[in-house]
């Protein structure tokens, strides 16, 4: 009989629930696991513990070849492992057998062959993030999943703006689901029709992110398939919805996540969004840091340590499939990014020295300040400068785009903060503006949509974070402006996928328009970190704009900016216990849900 150096025993938390193998092992053997998996705390002694995902346990298993140790739970340990085995098998199958032939779907419109093969592997691994390029059709990936009855009924959750949408999509590809909208944040009778008819229990239930906690017990359990459209909502663990989504998820038996941006900002937003598709398939979350982020970096924050590698560990793990243009034969006109410095008013900037100058030097302070003080004076100088960067260029903004328009060329124009959207319509009145922000209802969205691609205006003005998901814009313009900026770059990448999609017969050009002054030059410096947290991840084959570099947060270097423009000497302010003036709810970042 072999020397055994040690126990292995499978136990559950019993607050969560989730399992975990408890290893008790002599120090050299210890010492030896620690390195081999990264995820186990270098700090632990004792009892080390792993989670029981199937990964780990398959791992551990071919550990226990080299060091042998007695296995409480034999047959916990051969489950996991064969579990991650088969996977493995059907992922091998699917995406590296030359000429794999995927099933057909019914629909009214053929799906493509590379959209039936993510169908087929969501279908059979039971979750899966698709992250094709932007307007290759992930929503007639996912609703190839519809056309399985044992995926129904489904629940389809997006953006506000695109629930019409995908009512549409799933009407054009399989007209014989019925589909529900959900008018409420609250339950009610989906069966009851107009007049009190009774009707049939709808096929797939469509719903916004913002009415999701108020229906997370009454779908928990009877959802069998979750569709979640641009799913980089769900990078906050923090908010109602991403609970609520956990919580349907969990007991749903085929997710298909959906978005060519899952993340924002920083890599560590992925756990989330992981997660959230397939709880526990990154291990937990203190394990998924140790793995694979930067150890001393901001705990709200993490950036992935090595984008590339992460996200080839995705694809090859089945958990995220994104295919280029390029790989699937639907290459369109290239996208031109033209950077372009334009003038700006500087009496706006003017307008908010004293203030903006006072919360940078609370920013920038080395003494100790009130707790939070920092972070709401971070959170305000962003807001007030860049809103008034913003008013200081609009005009010069709205030149821009006339001269454009005037040329012949429909405009998709984007911005942030209602003080711009007033100054450009009022200078492009004659224009005959339609807008798509976060003051319209989604019916008022639609109709503005049908406006410009009907060709009754030439001008739709659309706020940065309100037009994800938009299709049909590409059949009408071939031109984007960036009239303000979003501190994240997958902002941008969305926008300007709303004409550089699928259908889109010319050349795209987008057009930033950047002043010299105010937020827009370390805005734009930061893009380019945080692109390369992004583009790592996506595309392992792609090359990194720019090199992560530490930074000690976005504010520190606004206000290090700010200062410098306007010739202050940073210095130490008094104790403040207020901030100078009141936080403003002067973005645009909420959309109507009527």
């Amino acid at each position: 009989m072999s020397r055994l150096f040690g126990t292995v025993a499978y136990a559950e938390d019993q607050y969560t629930g989730k399992g975990y193998w408890g290893i008790k092992t002599e120090p050299q053997v210890s010492l030896r696991i620690k390195r081999v998996f990264n995820k186990i705390r270098k700090s632990d002694h004792g009892i080390l513990q792993l989670s029981a995902t199937p990964e780990n346990t398959r791992d551990l298993r071919w550990f226990l070849e080299r060091y042998p140790m007695e296995v409480e739970n034999p047959e916990k340990l051969k489950e996991l492992a064969e579990e991650h085995e088969a996977t493995e098998r059907i992922i091998s199958n699917i995406l590296n057998t030359a000429n794999y032939k995927s099933q057909d779907f019914e629909l009214a419109i053929p799906a493509r062959e590379y959209q039936k093969v993510a169908a087929d592997l969501a279908m059979k691994t039971g979750r899966l993030l698709v992250a094709d390029d932007l307007g290759l059709g992930k929503s007639a990936t996912a609703i190839c999943t519809l056309t399985d009855t044992e995926n129904l009924p489904a629940l389809v959750v997006t953006l506000t703006h695109l629930t019409f949408q995908w009512r549409d999509e799933i009407a054009k590809f399989a007209p014989g689901l019925r589909t529900h909208i959900v008018k409420k944040g609250t339950p009610y009778d989906m069966t009851r029709g107009l007049r009190g008819k009774k009707e049939m229990f709808p096929d797939v239930i469509i719903m916004s992110y913002s009415k999701l906690s108020g229906w997370a017990d009454s779908l928990s359990g009877l959802i069998n398939g979750m569709i979640a459209d641009e799913c980089q909502e769900l990078r906050r663990s923090e908010s109602n919805k991403y609970a609520a989504a956990m919580h349907i998820s969990t007991h749903a038996k085929m997710k298909i996540f959906l978005s060519a941006t899952p993340i924002y900002n920083y890599g560590g937003e992925m756990y989330n969004v992981m997660h959230a598709m397939s709880p526990g398939c990154l291990g937990d979350h203190g394990e998924f840091m140790r793995e694979w982020c930067i150890g001393a970096y901001n705990m709200n924050k993490p950036k992935v340590s090595e984008p590339k590698a992460f996200g080839s560990y995705l694809r090859e793990q089945g958990l995220m499939l994104r295919r280029t243009r390029k790989e699937v034969g639907r290459e369109i006109e290239s996208l031109t990014k033209v950077p372009h410095t334009i003038s700006c008013d500087l009496e706006a900037l003017n307008q908010i020295e004293d203030s903006a100058a006072e919360l940078a030097q609370i920013i920038l302070a080395q003494t100790k300040q009130e707790k939070g003080l920092k972070m709401r004076a971070a959170e305000e100088l962003s807001n007030v400068l860049r809103q008034a960067t913003g008013i200081a260029k609009a005009s010069y903004v709205a030149d821009f785009v006339r001269l454009i328009v005037e040329s012949g060329e429909p405009v998709v124009l984007y911005g942030w903060h209602r003080a711009c959207y007033d100054i450009w319509a009022s200078k492009l009145k004659d224009m005959n503006p339609v807008f798509y922000t976060g003051s319209e209802s989604p019916q008022q969205k639609a109709h503005s949509r049908e406006l410009f691609c009907s060709g009754q205006t030439d001008l739709l003005i659309i706020s940065l974070r309100a037009g994800a998901g938009l299709d049909g814009l590409q059949h009408r313009c071939r031109t984007v402006v960036f009239g303000e900026l979003d501190w994240s770059p997958g902002v941008h990448d969305q926008a300007s996928g709303r004409v550089h999609r699928d259908g889109q017969e010319h050349p795209v050009m987008a057009y930033y328009l950047l002043s010299d002054a105010g937020s827009d030059p370390i805005i734009s410096d930061t893009l380019g970190i945080k692109r390369a947290q992004m583009q790592g991840i996506r595309d392992p084959n792609g090359s990194l704009i720019e090199k992560a570099q530490s930074s000690e947060g976005n504010a520190k270097k606004l206000a290090e900016a700010f200062l410098k423009q306007r010739g202050i000497k940073p210095k130490e302010p008094h104790m403040a216990t207020v901030i100078p003036f009141p936080l403003k709810d002067s973005d645009d970042s909420k959309e109507k849900d009527n």
